[in-house]
């Protein structure tokens, strides 16, 4: 089983890259020196928004996401698993994180990379307000 979501935002002039443990994409159009794991504003969707499709395919322990960033010429992908546990209904956010916690705002867990680890000229680009694609993959056996 496959499912398929296309999520275009964009970067800001606060975008740091410097969270541990998580990165965050928000349909919010704001943006402060606090939030170091946002790499993404102005999103066209969150959670939420998301097909049921592709909810139903993610909502399983084996699923496999695999999201590609890509933004002026500069990319990344990354892999997460999802889980059983995901609500994946919060209005504004996708979070993809390091561990094992999930909540509504929650789109992979167990992510390979995060906003500190993310490319550095990716990082840039989106400080500079450029535009970004946001490509999520969801597979599992059967």
């Amino acid at each position: 089983m496959e499912a398929q979501e296309t999520i275009r935002c964009r970067g800001h002039p606060l975008v740091l890259g410097t969270h541990p443990t998580t990165f965050e994409v928000t349909v919010e159009d704001h943006l402060t020196a606090k939030g170091n794991c946002i790499i993404g504003v102005a999103a066209d969707k969150g959670c939420d928004a998301l097909s049921p499709a592709f909810k139903q395919v993610l909502a399983h322990d084996d699923a496999v996401l695999v999201t590609r960033l890509e933004c002026a010429g500069t990319g990344a992908e990354i892999r997460s698993r999802g889980s059983v546990q995901m609500m994946l209904n919060h209005p504004t956010d996708m979070v993809w994180r390091k561990s094992a916690f999930v909540c509504g705002r929650t789109i992979g867990i167990f992510s390979d990379a995060v906003a500190l680890t993310l490319p550095r000229d990716l990082m840039a680009n989106l400080a500079a307000g450029n535009g970004m694609t946001v490509t999520l993959t969801v597979t599992r056996p059967g």
